[in-house]
This record gives structure tokens, sequence and C-alpha cells, in this order.
């Protein structure tokens, strides 16, 4: 049969695919023989794609490790195959149909040939920019049970963390995969969390990265071009990793891995992070990937909905000027200590530091240079005080909350707090302290600070009048 008349016969993009099965059962690269759409089917990734002529490798259009498994296993099995996946920035919809040399389909009830032949694959697929959630639900019986236990799982489970770890216990089972875990990725702040089956393990997260020399967002990002723009890859060896990551293989080796599963996960086409899986079921790969290929569906809504809330959350305890902790993050965090005595440490330091001469930068440059001088005191303040709660209160005031601090690391703070504003132009600091242990009630702690801060502010004025703007504000 004319393979090129028979792909021309179809609207959609279609191709036939050859390739060799060898003596020894593997086989060889595999072969386009036909396409009544070359442009289209090259996705756009490599404008100086080479002419077409029948026979000629795919690979030197693009590497896609998935497509290359559906044509292989469906022309094997003899077995038609379906998948709908996000990649390359669009949905792409596949239809792969075992062919004879003639260019005929042969009945999926055929039995494997494995003898050497060359074996044929017509592949037709379609694209588009959303997904269409009906053909995600053209699925075998056994996908849709999976999947349809991991959604009843997962909707059971309303805080994010705990359906996280549920759903990577389940993907763990369906896949029979030694270490299954969920790498989240959040662009706005370049945060990761690591998720396994014991839990969110950030632990476990930062040991991957620091292994490799890498931060986890730099983990993240190296893991996005392993991927070379598809959407997964279930890798019976490591060889394709070994080619385009050096550093993981090695890494992954050290740790025993002998063959892993790497899933984006996207929504609304931005990635919001991975599924990885390593020595998995590989007898089991074609019915993993269209398990994932939902899946990861699933969980990219939910996680991109989880990475919202906590920007709005963040938002509503942010100062948005000063990025430190805003007063309703601060009255929140003090109602917790009078409710909670469980929520109370043992000791802790308060300090309050207003910034002097703020009225008198705004009424004589202007509240931009007003805003600067407050963005430059929060900086100092997050140099001393980083690792403990810093909040802006008010205009001009800050309060910073030292859970656990003694009272000589307290005072060392501040004095390093002092100096580094003396060598800071137009930044002082009227400071107040207080530090409290045992049965201590957190407001007369706070009332003591502020009390101490103002007496220092009294000091500060009398030797600086001409900076007091307040007494005719």
């Amino acid at each position: 049969m004319d393979l090129q008349a028979l792909v021309d016969k179809f609207k959609v993009i279609a191709g036939v695919y050859a390739f060799d099965i060898l003596p020894d059962g593997s086989y060889s690269e595999i072969r386009i023989m036909a396409i009544n759409d070359l442009n289209n089917m090259m996705f756009n990734v490599y404008p100086d794609a080479p002419s077409f002529y029948p026979g000629v490798p795919l690979r030197r259009y693009f590497t896609e490790i998935n497509l290359e498994n559906f044509i292989y296993n469906s022309a094997v099995k003899n077995e038609p195959l379906y998948s709908y996946v996000n990649a390359f920035g669009m949905w792409i919809k596949g239809f792969y149909l075992p062919l004879d040399e003639d260019g005929n389909i042969l009945n999926e009830k055929g039995e494997p040939n494995t003898s050497p032949r060359t074996a044929y694959c017509l592949y037709m697929t379609t694209r588009s920019e959303h997904a269409e959630t009906d053909f995600m639900t053209q699925r075998s019986n056994t996908v849709a049970s999976a999947i349809m236990q991991m959604s009843v799982k997962l909707d059971k489970v309303h805080h994010f963390d705990e359906a996280m770890t549920v759903g990577m216990r389940e993907l763990r089972s369906i896949c029979h995969a030694e270490r299954c875990a969920l790498y989240t990725l959040d662009n706005s702040n370049q945060k990761c969390r690591l998720y396994d089956e014991t839990g969110k393990n950030t632990q476990r997260m930062e040991g991957i990265a620091s292994e490799m020399g890498r931060t986890p967002y730099e983990t993240a990002i190296a893991w996005e071009r392993d991927l070379e723009g598809s959407d997964c890859l279930l890798l019976e060896d490591l060889h394709v990793i070994e080619e385009r990551d050096p550093v993981w293989y090695d890494s992954m080796v050290r740790y025993g891995i002998r063959n892993m599963i790497l899933t984006a996960i996207r929504y609304d086409h931005k990635l919001v992070g991975f599924i990885w899986a390593t020595n998995f079921d590989t007898a089991k790969t074609m019915e993993i990937k269209e398990i994932l290929e939902l899946t990861t569906f699933m969980l990219g809504a939910r996680i991109a909905h989880h990475h919202l809330v906590s920007r709005l959350e963040m938002m509503s305890k942010t100062d948005s000027l000063t990025q430190v902790l805003n007063r309703n993050a601060m009255n929140t965090r003090v109602d917790s200590l009078i409710r909670d005595v469980s929520a109370k440490p043992a000791k802790i330091g308060v300090a309050f530091a207003d910034l002097n001469g703020l009225k008198a930068v705004n009424d004589g440059s202007g509240h931009e240079a007003g805003d600067k001088l407050l963005q430059n005191a929060a900086a100092l303040l997050r140099i001393v005080f980083g690792e403990y709660e810093i909040y802006r209160s008010g205009g001009d005031e800050f309060v910073i909350f030292c859970p656990d601090i003694t009272s000589e690391k307290l005072d060392e703070s501040i004095a390093r707090l002092r100096a580094l504003a003396e060598n800071t132009p137009n930044v002082s600091f009227a400071i107040g302290r207080e530090w409290a242990e045992g049965e201590y009630n957190i407001l007369a702690v706070m009332q003591s600070a502020d009390k101490n801060m103002y007496a220092d502010k009294r000091a500060y004025y009398l030797e600086h009048p001409e900076k007091n703007r307040r007494k005719s504000g």
C-alpha cells in the first residue's frame, strides 16, 4: 500500500512510523515513513528541521521518549493505544494503531510478534490550547478504577499537606515503586516542597538538592530542562538522564536507582510541580503513563489553588512596603499567646523599634523618601532579627518577638542594630526591650517594652530637637 496515500486520507496530523525488531529482541531507531503535515508534526520545536524523506529518523527532528514508547508498544504488541498529555505548551491527543507492512490496521486481538521484522504504527494527533475533559475519560477500566479510587481518597482529605501525602501513598502502590514523591514549585517566590508517603519532607528535599550542589529551586529548573519540552519521562534505565543531566544521574546511581519516572505537573500551562518515582514496575509502564496523565491534571489544579491561597494569606499578613509582617499578623500572634498556653515559648524577648525622624523626612523630602527610609530600616531589622518575628505595627513603629532568646542575646542584637543604624544614612531607632520567662503576660511584656522605647525616643529628641516634627503634627 502507498503509505503516503494512507496518511493523506486523514484530516488530522497523521504519520506512519516504522522500526526494526532485531534478532536479539531489541529495537532499531524509529523512522518516519510518511507524514501528511510535517510542519505541524514538528510542534515548531526546530525551525531548521531537515527536509523530509521516507525513512528519515524521528530523532532528526526531536526526541520524545514517551511518543517513542507508545509507538514501540503499539506496534510490537499489536495493540491500539491512546494518550492525552500536556506537552510542548499544549494538550496533545494521540491515537496509535499497529499496521502490517502493507499498511493494514492489525486486529487488536492479534498475538504480539517479537520475531525479527519491521514493525509499523500509524500515529494520529490533534492539539488544543486548553484541556478537553471529555477525552480524559476515554480510558481502560483498570486506569479508570485507579483514578476513581485516588480521586475519592483525595476528596476525603481537605488539608493540603495530608491530601498530597495520601496521593503519593496511592501512586507508590499503583507504580509498585520503592519511592514516590511530589515536588511542588511556586515560581512566584521560588519555593519548593516535597511530599512522600510519610508526609511533607523538607529535610529530604534539601538533602537531594544539596548533594547535587543545587538549591531546591535550581533542582526543579534542572528537571524541567531534563524533560526537554515533554510532560513525562518513564525510563526503564537511566541512559537518557546520564546524557541530559550527569549530576542527577550520579546522584541516582549512588542510591541504587535502576529506573525512574519524572512527570511535570502543569496548570494553565504553568509548571507547578513534579511527580517522581523510582524502581517502579516496568511491566506496567503504559498503564502507569495513562494514570499519571490524569493524576497530574487533578493535582495541578489543587497545587495551583494552594499556591493562590498561600499568596493571599501571605498578603494579608505582610506589610506591602517593608515586606515584614503587618499589624494584623501581630494581633493574631498575640491572641494565640494569650489563648493557647502551649503556644507560649518558655522565654521571650520583645523589642519595640521606632524609626526616628520619619515625619521630618516626609515633610522635607516627600513621602517617597520616607518610604525608602522605612524600607532601609526594615532591611536592617531583617539583618539582625531575621530568624525571629518582625512586625510593622504602625507608621514608623516595628515590634520584634524573639521566642526562646536569652536576655543576653537580646541585648547583643539590639546593640548590633544600633551599630548598623549609625552607619546607615538617616536611619535611627528608638528602641525599648523587655524579656520574660515562666508565667509571663505577653501584653504586660509588650507594654513594658513600649514604655522603654518612648523613654529612648524622648532622649533622642532632646538631643536632636530639629527632627521632632511631632510637636506640630
